[in-house]
């Protein structure tokens, strides 16, 4: 019965987090050493794995292409793996002698890993790996649609951890994924940090927790295409985005927006490098399939190839069409073109100049997706510089592709499978969330002074009681007299100075 699966699932969640947390006490006791020994085993046995492991996502969702997860999962474990093997994340990591203080690392505990159906088997590598290296024990909650490949990828790092040393139940996987579990695991108190990776109502639900969150919003980044790029280049970036693992990862371009004086030459190199043009009749066709009625993105677009779309709206394709582009000149929460795709569909804008170019991405980002990704292609600074200063967005990448370069495989950001989009993105960091993002520092403050010394540090103009002070005095001197007993009358005269000096 569905309702003893819920209560099932429920009681599995309390018994994985009470475990978690007697594990994580353990392993908080390791040293360095210990702790990166642990990580390195589990990297290595999930690269080792990457292969099979792609294979087993692709056949289970049905998402997106093998050779492309074979990749991501390298990036979830070598990759990643290889950018915070040097981090120091145990004891003491500052001392500031000057100022005597040092910073401890403190981790935050457990860590509840949603995973998602696009990217399953890597974004449990990922998190798995940088909540181990700062400390914490980690539960694997994987989606139902992806329970299968996920649960495996779990075997392979358990078997690893447990080799390596690590604690029993330092990582563990929910075997039973239901709603009512997974809300379980959210609202636990034990849970010390809950890393989102997946839709909007799950991120949502996460930050509703009353337990930490890092959790990241929908991408629907525009790429423009400056007057002065390399043409050729953007459209083979923007393409090898789009159409790498289908469009699934976050922050692969979502539409073009180029300027008038370039559009024959932008339009043309991308039916050269395989891109289809609909007609209006055929983007309605299409855009039928893109969202739900609810207004969610439709699960059957998801991570499918050009091909197989244009097949389910029903209209003809040239063979060798990798993208789907629609013409567009309007943005809005009914208009399916101009919000996030996860698959090989783009939309297509042309602006009169740079200037509306600009308004046009930040309508675009602020429609769906703002404070995540971006890309720009162009080779004046200068633009590029006003694209950094204005856009609303947590990455914007130049002359790379946007899939590849928001998670760090390409660009020397930190590799992460979660990307953060932040305050203007309703998320609580705009980092690629790495290990330091699940680390607290306790800064321990040696006395610097005692209170006899800032007293005398600090006098208090001359004046008689009730007299104003000038502005013009020494600064200061109007700030000064924490010492001895003050009238009422010199508190209001030295407050006035200060006042009038801030004014000027």
């Amino acid at each position: 019965m569905e309702f003893d699966r819920d209560l099932q699932s429920v009681q599995e969640v309390r018994n994985l987090v009470a475990r978690a947390k007697a594990a994580q006490r353990e392993f908080a006791a390791c040293s360095q050493q210990q702790v990166d020994g642990v990580v390195r085993a589990i990297a290595y046995a999930c690269a080792a794995n990457a292969e099979r492991l792609a294979k087993l996502a692709v056949e289970e969702t049905g998402f997106g292409v093998w050779q492309d997860k074979v990749l991501k999962n390298l990036l979830g474990s070598a990759m990643t793996y290889e950018s915070i093997r040097e981090l120091k994340t145990v004891g003491i990591l500052r001392e500031d002698r000057e100022r005597k203080i040092w910073e401890v690392a403190v981790p935050v505990g457990v860590v509840a890993a949603l995973i998602p159906s696009t990217n399953p088997t890597s974004t449990a590598m990922y998190k798995t790996l940088i909540a181990l290296k700062a400390g914490n024990a980690i539960i694997i909650s994987p989606h139902p649609g992806a329970k299968n490949c996920t649960a495996e990828t779990f075997r392979v790092i358990h078997q690893a951890a447990a080799a390596a040393g690590a604690p029993a139940g330092l990582v563990q996987c929910v075997t039973v994924p239901t709603q009512e579990g997974t809300a379980a695991l959210l609202k636990n108190r034990d849970v010390g940090m809950i890393l989102a990776t997946g839709g909007e109502a799950m991120v949502r639900a996460a930050y509703c927790s009353g337990n930490p969150a890092l959790g990241v919003g929908p991408g629907n980044g525009p790429s423009y295409i400056e007057k002065s790029a390399d043409i050729p280049l953007a459209v083979k970036h923007i393409f090898d985005s789009k159409t790498f693992d289908n469009g699934t990862i976050c922050a692969s371009e979502q539409s073009i927006v180029t300027e008038h004086c370039i559009r024959d030459r932008v339009t043309a190199e991308a039916e050269k490098q395989g891109g289809y043009f609909m007609s209006p009749e055929e983007s309605e066709k299409v855009g039928r399939f893109i969202m739900r009625a609810n207004g969610t993105m439709n699960p059957k677009i998801v991570g499918r190839s050009a091909k197989v779309i244009a097949e389910m709206a029903g209209i003809s394709v040239p063979a060798g069409t990798r993208v789907l582009i629609s013409p567009q000149t309007t943005v809005g929460r009914d208009n399916p073109y101009s919000r996030e795709k996860l698959c090989p569909i783009l939309a297509f804008y042309v602006e009169e100049n740079w200037e509306s170019a600009c308004a046009r991405c930040i309508e675009i980002l602020q429609n769906e997706g703002v404070g995540h990704t971006m890309t720009i292609h162009s080779e004046d600074m200068s633009v590029i510089r006003e694209f950094a200063l204005k856009k609303p967005v947590s990455r914007l990448l130049v002359n790379t592709p946007g899939a590849l370069g928001g998670v760090g495989a390409v660009t020397g950001l930190q590799p992460a499978l979660t990307l953060g989009c932040g305050a203007v993105g309703g998320s609580a960091t705009s980092d690629n969330v790495g290990p330091m993002n699940l680390i607290n520092i306790r800064r321990v403050a040696f006395g610097l002074r005692e209170l006899e010394e800032l007293r005398g540090s600090v006098s208090a103009p001359e004046s008689t009681a009730g007299a104003p002070v000038s502005p013009g005095q020494d600064s200061a001197a109007d700030l000064r007299q924490a010492a001895g007993a003050l009238s009422r009358a010199d508190i209001e005269a030295i407050t006035q100075a200060v006042l009038a000096r801030l004014a000027q």
